[in-house]
């Protein structure tokens, strides 16, 4: 029997041997220690519900139970021996793996209640028994050398990638953990299982380029085949051909995602095989392929349900894909600080950069994962985020959601500044958490209820902005493919969902309508047009509801309308009525007394001389301005501050003897203000000084130079003048016609010849 704290691959055991009963020596891990158990293959449950089949069904997985249930309580070296050495074992785990019922099946959930809990069992026993073989220390004394552990499980094919994918989407769910753990152990054990995923992702993308062949569709990586044109498209292959295609498509995107979900660290070798970008451009040119194919086609009512959920289920499985990818690959090591910080951001911004070319990809997964959250993320971990490059992707967003004809409401707003302010202290599965929770109740749908479980709703309440010639063609749309309903409902169904028809659609066809409309008759006629009301009715202006209304009164006082100057009135009479300003004059006369104090009427004294006072309390007062120093600092004079601006009647409204008043007042300010003149005018010498510096100083920088001053006026007569006296007194002589008045020595003596100046 096995020792303490030996490994089992090198423990040895004794037992007998031969007829007669010899000891021998053996390892631990033997073909001859293997006991002779037959070990029988799983078969799913029976689709047709016959008793027969169902019978046969309950005894064929009761042994399998049994048999499990036999390996599971086999000591540590006997179970593995039974594992590595048993190859009837291998087969039966294997075909539970390939033919265990998925939740997307037909046949996924059963109605009877026995098959039900014979399922249960026999899904528990294998996942037991492929966790006991995913550990290789069970406890202190049962325990394989780990180097060795790796050989057994891969040279064995105890595990390899398909059945590790398989693993994850049929115990994933509510087993995560146990799950992720058995498949780290085993990539942690044994290495080689990275290269073998790395060689199995082109077979995954594969099967995208044949989805993409049995549609009819040309991969852009593909050349052109000659018998392209004979290719049967979704629209005319046959029904059995459609219903595996959709679902052949809904498992792998289901595999894959649950694959991603459950161990994270493989999304770095998909994102080396460009998997992301494969992915977002598969979706786009399926996806609206498929589902008008099933939409249009005349199928049964129950197999297009069917199909039309597990195409949902695909779309919303290939978006979280794409989300995984980008989370764990670039997100994730940016908000953790991981070295090269911008070589993940620009490999994300690149990647959203991409998406902007699959229009109906980047509005599902914004619809899902809004874009502007992540954003908003690498702006806080990355305060040098280009904000031009981040607005233009928000901006491909929305030309997106237009381009696919959605309404995009903005629920993530306020989420994505909560998100954003704890944006530096969520890292990892925090994060993620985090996004869970504000998707709402996204992890409650069961695995193959995803995008379409709960029924969305859309703009309730939206006006229809739709023309008359859009809302048709809505409603012919959906007659095509629901003949039985009336128009009457349809619209009801649009208004309801925001004139969306495949939200109209799908939930019609899945029964998860709101309340409203259950209680509406399905067979409903369209209700009749309302008349528009006249535009009269309608109209409104200045004249509404008042003594000249013509729309609205049959009668009118004709005496209150003239043309011109009414008859019976001169126009002395009209010049003199003033009744007008003593109108005027009562307004401004409640205005001329002004006091700072309010009387208060005492009660309990008739004295009326003091009952001025201020009011201690006004409820209604504002004394929001109260702590301000108002006008302080101002270069106004102390009496303008304190002195009150006395009130001024308007002239027109005064009367004589206060006219009179005011302008006595007026005089004696003018007297007062006398001692500080301030002419309008100033002083025209102190003009002429200012006009004739300026001149000098334009002079002076333009380098002219004045004349030398001249001495005409000369001494006293008698005593004789100076030698530049006499010249200059002849060249004023000579040059008196160079100035203003030219020649008026030669023009006076003319005149005076012609005898017009007396002599």
């Amino acid at each position: 029997m096995a020792c303490a704290k030996v490994p089992l691959d090198e423990l040895h055991v004794t037992q007998p041997s031969g007829p007669q009963g010899k000891e021998r020596t053996l390892p631990a891990l033997h073909p001859d220690r293997k006991e002779e158990r037959c070990f029988l293959t799983f078969k799913p449950p029976p689709e047709d519900g016959t008793p027969a089949l169902l019978e046969e069904f309950l005894e064929h997985a009761q042994f399998i139970s049994e048999d499990l249930e036999w390996l599971l309580a086999l000591p540590h070296d006997k179970f593995w021996c039974q594992v590595v050495f048993d190859e009837s074992l291998q087969r039966c785990l294997d075909s539970y793996l390939s033919h265990a019922p998925r939740s997307l099946d037909p046949s996924g959930i059963s109605s009877s209640p026995a098959v039900a809990d014979m399922q249960r069992n026999v899904h528990r026993s294998v996942f037991m028994v492929f966790l006991r073989m995913a550990t290789h220390k069970e406890s202190k004394e049962n325990f394989i050398t780990p180097a060795v552990f790796a050989e057994i499980i891969y040279n064995n094919y105890l595990f390899d990638i398909p059945k590790i994918l398989d693993l994850c989407v049929l115990f994933g769910k509510g087993n995560s953990q146990l799950v992720h753990k058995m498949i780290e152990n085993i990539f942690t054990q044994q290495p080689s299982y990275y290269g073998d995923l790395d060689e199995t992702i082109p077979s995954i993308i594969q099967v995208f380029d044949s989805i993409l062949q049995k549609c009819g569709i040309q991969s852009d990586d593909q050349p052109l085949k000659l018998n392209a044109n004979r290719c049967l498209t979704a629209m005319t292959m046959s029904e059995e051909e459609l219903a595996d295609l959709v679902l052949y498509m809904c498992d792998t995107c289901t595999t894959v995602h649950s694959f991603l979900d459950i161990f994270p660290e493989a999304c770095s070798t998909f994102k080396q095989h460009n998997f992301l970008n494969r992915l977002s451009s598969f979706y786009e040119i399926v996806v609206p392929d498929l589902e008008k194919a099933v939409k249009k086609r005349n199928f049964n009512k129950s197999i297009q349900e069917n199909m039309w959920r597990q195409v949902s289920h695909s779309r919303k499985k290939m978006v979280e894909i794409a989300h995984l990818l980008l989370q764990h690959s670039c997100l994730q090591p940016i908000l953790e600080g991981s070295e090269n910080v911008v070589s993940f951001v620009e490999d994300l911004l690149q990647n959203f950069t991409a998406f902007l070319q699959e229009k109906r990809f980047l509005a599902d997964y914004d619809e899902q994962f809004p874009i502007v959250d992540d954003i908003s993320l690498l702006q806080q971990a990355f305060p040098l985020l280009d904000d031009t490059r981040t607005s233009y992707l928000l901006q491909g967003v929305e030309s997106a959601w237009e381009f696919v004809g959605k309404k995009k409401s903005f629920p993530s707003a306020i989420s994505s500044a909560n998100h954003s302010a704890g944006a530096k202290s969520k890292t990892g599965r925090d994060l993620e958490a985090s996004q869970q929770e504000g998707a709402g109740v996204r992890e409650e749908l069961r695995g193959a209820e995803a995008m379409t479980d709960t029924p969305r709703k859309g703009d309730n309440g939206a006006v229809c902005i739709l023309s008359s010639g859009e809302l048709e063609s809505l409603l012919t749309h959906i007659r095509e493919l629901l003949p039985d309903l009336g128009d009457g409902f349809i619209l009801a169904c649009l208004e309801e969902y925001a004139y969306n028809s495949e939200l109209v659609i799908n939930n019609i066809l899945e029964d998860k309508l709101s309340p409203s409309l259950d209680k509406l008759d399905r067979a409903m006629a369209r209700p009749v047009k309302k008349e528009l009301p006249s535009v009269l009715s309608t109209r409104s202006n200045v004249f509404n509801d008042d003594e000249f209304d013509v729309f609205n009164r049959d009668r009118l006082d004709m005496s209150r309308i003239w043309k011109g100057r009414r008859q019976g009135e001169s126009v002395r009479a009209t010049l003199d009525d003033k009744q007008h300003i003593e109108e005027q004059r009562e307004r401004y006369q409640a205005y001329q007394t002004v006091v700072d104090e309010i009387p208060i009427a005492n009660e309990h004294s008739g004295d009326r001389d003091d009952a001025f006072g201020l009011d201690d309390y006004d409820d209604e007062y504002d004394d929001t301005y109260d702590i301000n120093q108002i006008g302080a600092n101002d270069l106004d004079e102390e009496d303008e501050l304190l002195n009150r601006r006395p009130f001024t009647i308007p002239q027109v409204l005064r009367t004589v003897k206060k006219a009179q008043v005011e302008e006595d007042e007026g005089e004696e300010e003018e007297t007062n203000d006398a001692v500080k003149k301030d002419y309008f005018v100033q002083d025209p010498a102190v003009l002429r000084e200012r006009a004739e510096a300026r001149r000098a100083a334009m002079q002076s920088r333009k380098g002219y130079r004045p004349p030398a001053a001249s001495n005409v006026v000369g001494g006293p007569r008698g005593r004789g003048q100076a030698q530049e006296t006499v010249l200059d007194r002849r060249k004023k002589e000579a040059n008196k016609s160079r100035g203003a008045n030219h020649s008026r020595r030669t023009m006076a003596d003319r005149k005076r010849n012609k005898g017009m100046i007396p002599s």
